[in-house]
Parts: C-alpha cells; sequence; structure tokens
C-alpha cells in the first residue's frame, strides 16, 4: 500500500470515527453531523433509503449512524440459518436487520475498522436484542474469518472507500462458501468516465472518487470467481455517478478465481 492509499485509509477511518461518536452524543443531523459529506448527497443516502417498518425496528441510533447508500438487506435474500457478513458494518444497521432475517439458527457478523463505529454497533445490538451477532474488527481487505464459511457477503457503500478494491473482491470470494452470494450497494461509475473524471464529482471520503465503474466491477467479480453478476443503476447521486445494487454467486468450480486487475487503477 502506498503512503497515498494509508492517508486515504487514515481519513476515511477518521471521518467516520466522528461520525459515530456524533451519533452517540445525541446528535440527530445525521452523517457527519449533517452535511452529508461522508458519504455523498444527504438526500440520495443513509435512514432514508430503509423502509418505515425496519427503522421502527432498530435503535435511533442505529438508524441515525447509517452513512450506506442504498438498503442490501433488501436484496441479499437472506435465509433462516444462513451466515452474512456485513463489510464495514459501522453502526450495525444491516447486521442488525440481517440477524433478525436468518433467525437464531442463522449468525450476522459486522466487520469494521473503527473502534468507534464498534462500540456504538455492540450498543446497539445489544439494544435491539440480538443475540446471533458477532462484531469483529478488520479490513475489509484482510477479512478475520476462514475460507469458505460465509453464505451471504452484503455491504454498504463501503468498497468504493477501499484503494485495494482487488483484495476486497478477492477476500469476497475466499470467505463466501461456493455457490455463497452478495447482495452489495455500493456507488458505481458510468462506463464512459475516467477515474480523473470521477474525482472531479467528489473526493475519496465521500465515496464518489473511489467508485468503480460498471465494466470494471463486472470484470472484477468474473476475475475473482463469481458468475451471474448484475449491477444495476438505482439512482443518481452525481454526474455519471449512481447508488447501485451488486449482486453475484461464487462458482463453485474449485479452479475458477484468481485476482482481479484493471489495466487502468488499482483500486
Amino acid at each position: 500500500m502506498t503512503t497515498s492509499d494509508q492517508a486515504v485509509r487514515e481519513e476515511v477511518r477518521r471521518r467516520y470515527a466522528e461520525a459515530a461518536l456524533a451519533v452517540g452524543d445525541g446528535d440527530d443531523r445525521g452523517c457527519c453531523g449533517g452535511g452529508g459529506d461522508c458519504c455523498g448527497n444527504a438526500a440520495s443516502f443513509g435512514e432514508r433509503l430503509y423502509g418505515i417498518e425496519e427503522r421502527a425496528a432498530l435503535p435511533d441510533a442505529a438508524v441515525l449512524a447509517s452513512l450506506g447508500c442504498g438498503n442490501p438487506t433488501a436484496v441479499a435474500d437472506l435465509r433462516a440459518g444462513e451466515v452474512v457478513l456485513d463489510l464495514g458494518s459501522g453502526g450495525g444497521i444491516d447486521v442488525i436487520l440481517s440477524a433478525k432475517r436468518v433467525g437464531e439458527t442463522g449468525t450476522a457478523y459486522g466487520l469494521d475498522m473503527t473502534d468507534e463505529m464498534l462500540a456504538l454497533a455492540e450498543r446497539n445490538a445489544r439494544e435491539a436484542g440480538v443475540r446471533n451477532v458477532h462484531f469483529l474488527k478488520g479490513l475489509i481487505e484482510q477479512i478475520p474469518l476462514p475460507a469458505d464459511s460465509v453464505d451471504v457477503v452484503i455491504s454498504n457503500c463501503v468498497i468504493n472507500l477501499s484503494t485495494e478494491k482487488p483484495a476486497v473482491l478477492s477476500e469476497m470470494s475466499r470467505v463466501l462458501r461456493p455457490g455463497g452470494r452478495l447482495g452489495i450497494s455500493d456507488i458505481v461509475a458510468e462506463d464512459d468516465l475516467t477515474p480523473d473524471q470521477r474525482a472531479e464529482r467528489g473526493n475519496f471520503v465521500g465515496c464518489i472518487a473511489g467508485a468503480l465503474s460498471k465494466s470494471e466491477y463486472e470484470a472484477g467479480l468474473e476475475a475473482a470467481g463469481f458468475e451471474h453478476i448484475t449491477v444495476e443503476f438505482t439512482h443518481r447521486v452525481a454526474d455519471g455517478m449512481h447508488g447501485a445494487i451488486v449482486k453475484a454467486v461464487k462458482t463453485a468450480t474449485p479452479e475458477a478465481g484468481g485476482t482481479p486487475v484493471w489495466p487502468s487503477r488499482d483500486r
């Protein structure tokens, strides 16, 4: 990882730590104090993308700490008894919803690199009364779970924040069981936007500059050993940039998979 990449990761960590502390202090202004600058335009992100019934079943702090760009639990088709992993779990909203859907016979893991978010998520899970949850500290580029141990991987506007996206896609494939699936919400660029043009539309911490294009996402997932890949735009967040639902299934063929590489960029 380059010095520049390390600086981006530290800035992401700092900003999300600030968001967690603000929520913990009772700040009801939403993402990063209400400016919407953790994840782009506040009107297109966060709690607004969850249904009224879902929000009613969650602690207020979990809803306030929702900094994502979609609702991955709504598209992941979670089933009773499954093991689900949320990458970049933040305040725990998607982990709590997942835990309720997989039931007592299932397990929901949340992975985050920010101590403040992990502490907030633990409190939210206790308040929600869910017991089948485990929060892990770590990086989405180095998932601290064994290979072939997860049925479903979800993520909510986090993969775009990584400066090592090939590693993220490869790690998702590693931890998923053959036939396991992805249900991801993310920011995705139209194919005709160059990396420089994406950077002009917003910074990395704002979930814009680091976004993959649609074709990059598809090619990266295929190279990492996924099939039945779909990238569906759901709502516009900037010129040529969209919230998107990304779905894929890990191939059951043992020899499939690898590390995805994009010729123009390594993020």
